[in-house]
């Protein structure tokens, strides 16, 4: 069926509700629309759903989450898994209740119990929930950092960890095999729990998800020592993390929190930030006005669902606040965890710190410096949670931390995805250490510049929406295949991996290896002068993204090195 033809059925088959009907009749007339919200599906990724909320085949709404469920539904009964079940959560955004409800009830219509948390709950603790539980499965309602406008729908395994082959591919393939809402499921959520079959969780898991947070501190000491000098600025963003951010800072001991009220409360429409997103400078407007007001030594801000972090320190010199990025503050919390599990004699044999390709190098320099093994996988936190798994599985390494660039961390093994939760506390208990010893977070990052090297790294995302922008992307990607650069600005190119191809081609030798890394849409330059960058489609926005790393003898001079590589790097592929 065309795509013309799909809407005409939506707005007039009875199935749909009559405020679905009426959006869509709506509008007529504007075939640009109407062509975006019915030329494709709405993909269901690797990763799940994520989407713009509205009537259509390429949206979020109650109608693509019944049918992705459905699909998911179909693997766990050929898993024989129904009566292990599925935990939900689901965050502050627009729809994400009914959406959780909604999965729900096609899970129990299909036999499958279901775990829904009462209220809106971040998605690590969906994470510990569901390992808690014995569930099958986990989903998440959220969409992160993305603008209000969208919502999203991520699904996890019973590693804890969100699914990773074979169980993506799998579900994706039933997912797919959902081709008419005639093989959807739903069921009367009354029934439902007169079956046995819906179950609401919350307070019981809320505190052991508390217990096993506190549990990742080392120096518990400190924080009591210094609860009364130390002053925290921290905003939840209207999203998750109000209530366990706060209350995982009160049971430590830290008595100076301030949060900005503006942004405490949930709110899916965002109404003091467009994009709610702790990377964004925009988002701690309000909490860097509140951080000055009462002279604040850190400012905090977690996403929606509250797994990234974004942080801003002061620096004495200046006076002034000073951001740091999500490679910056996982390296401070990395060298305190080495550092102080030596000191304290409670290293685990045979550590593991792993981090994602496009993550600073200093960690290479970090885990050689405490002799703990360096693991690098692909872009997303799910391959941090799978080497927990396989740690476990194999008995090989003990993990200690893992992170990712994009703002993501994870100190501990109860959860197996990143956690804003634990890296606001161990953040404050590393900064609280620091203050202790006359110094500022900033002061703490200088020292290791200067020990490790001037690491600095960026991000440029290009966004191309619609179906043209799509077929771009693909283009761009198709292009940096066929044509591999001997330079890149500036930069000699040493060596080519192609992680869709599962190549690492080195372009003096012209010898070709293996990347050791599964299949993904990736290219990643190795660069002369301790440099590299990297591009990969999003897999969740309508962009592409550039990732650039050097190493710099100051940070005037990294920052130099990089502008220069960031620019040399879209120049190329925009010629492409």
């Amino acid at each position: 069926m065309s795509y013309k033809e799909i809407y005409e059925q939506w707005c007039n088959d009875t199935y749909f509700d009559e405020d679905t009907r009426k959006e869509l009749l709506a509008l007529q007339g504007d075939e640009a629309e109407i062509e975006d919200r019915f030329y494709k599906n709405l993909e269901f990724g690797t990763g799940g759903l994520r989407g713009v909320i509205g009537a259509g085949t390429n949206r979020m709404n109650i109608y693509t989450v019944r049918q992705a469920t459905q699909g998911l539904a179909n693997y766990i009964v050929a898993q024989k898994g129904q009566d292990k079940g599925v935990a939900i959560a689901y965050d502050s955004r627009i729809m994400s209740p009914e959406f959780a409800d909604e999965a729900a009830l096609c899970l129990n219509a299909n036999g499958i119990k279901t775990y829904r948390f009462e209220t809106l709950r971040p998605t690590p603790e969906l994470s510990f929930a569901l390992r808690e539980l014995g569930c099958i499965a986990g989903i998440v309602v959220t969409a992160s950092h993305n603008p209000r406008e969208y919502n999203g729908y991520k699904v996890y395994w019973e590693d804890g960890a969100q699914v990773t082959p074979p169980h993506d591919t799998n579900i994706m393939d039933e997912v797919a095999k959902v081709t008419s809402f005639d093989l959807v499921k739903t069921m009367d959520k009354a029934d439902a729990v007169a079956a046995g079959l819906y179950h609401t969780i919350g307070e019981e898991i809320d505190d052991k998800y508390m217990a096993q947070l506190k549990k990742q501190s080392i120096h518990p000491e400190v924080i009591k020592e210094m609860a009364k000098d130390f002053t925290i600025v921290y905003t939840p963003l209207h999203g998750t993390g109000n209530i366990p951010v706060r209350r995982v800072l009160k049971e430590l001991g830290f008595e100076k929190v301030y949060v900005v009220k503006e942004q405490e409360l949930p709110d899916g429409n965002f109404p003091t930030v467009s994009y709610p997103n702790p990377e964004s400078p925009k988002a701690f407007e309000l909490a860097l006005k509140l951080a000055k007001e009462v002279d604040a030594d850190i400012v905090l801000a977690t996403d929606p669902d509250a797994d990234r972090l974004g942080v801003y320190c002061k620096d004495t010199a200046t006076g002034e606040y000073v951001s740091f990025t999500g490679n910056m503050s996982g390296m401070l919390i990395a060298e305190y965890i080495l550092r102080e599990r030596e000191a304290t004699k409670t290293m685990p044999e045979n550590p593991a710190l792993i981090e994602t390709i496009v993550t600073t190098d200093m960690a290479k320099e970090i885990a050689a410096c405490y002799g703990v093994k360096l693991i690098e996988v692909l872009t997303g936190f799910k391959f941090i949670g799978e080497q927990i798994r396989l740690f476990e599985e194999n008995n090989t390494y003990n993990y200690v931390f893992g992170l990712e660039e994009s703002y993501g961390c994870l100190t501990g093994t109860y959860a197996r995805d990143k956690d804003a939760c634990v890296a606001v506390m161990m953040l404050c208990e590393v900064a609280s250490w620091y203050k202790k010893q006359g110094k500022t977070l900033w002061d703490a990052m200088v020292d290791m510049y200067e020990k490790y090297g001037y690491y600095m790294e960026g991000q440029e995302p290009i966004e191309l929406k619609g179906k043209d922008g799509a077929a771009k992307i693909q283009e761009m990607m198709s292009s940096a295949r066929e044509n591999l650069p001997e330079k890149i600005g500036e930069y000699k190119v040493l060596a080519v991996r192609d992680y869709k191809m599962d190549t690492r081609k080195d372009l003096a030798t012209g010898e070709v290896t293996s990347t050791g890394l599964p299949q993904s849409n990736v290219m990643y330059y190795e660069l002369e002068d301790n440099s590299w960058c990297c591009v990969r489609p999003s897999g969740t926005e309508p962009k592409i993204k550039f990732y650039f790393g050097v190493k710099g003898t100051s940070l005037a001079d990294a920052e130099t090195k990089l502008e220069g590589l960031k620019n040399a790097m879209l120049e190329y592929y925009a010629q492409d």
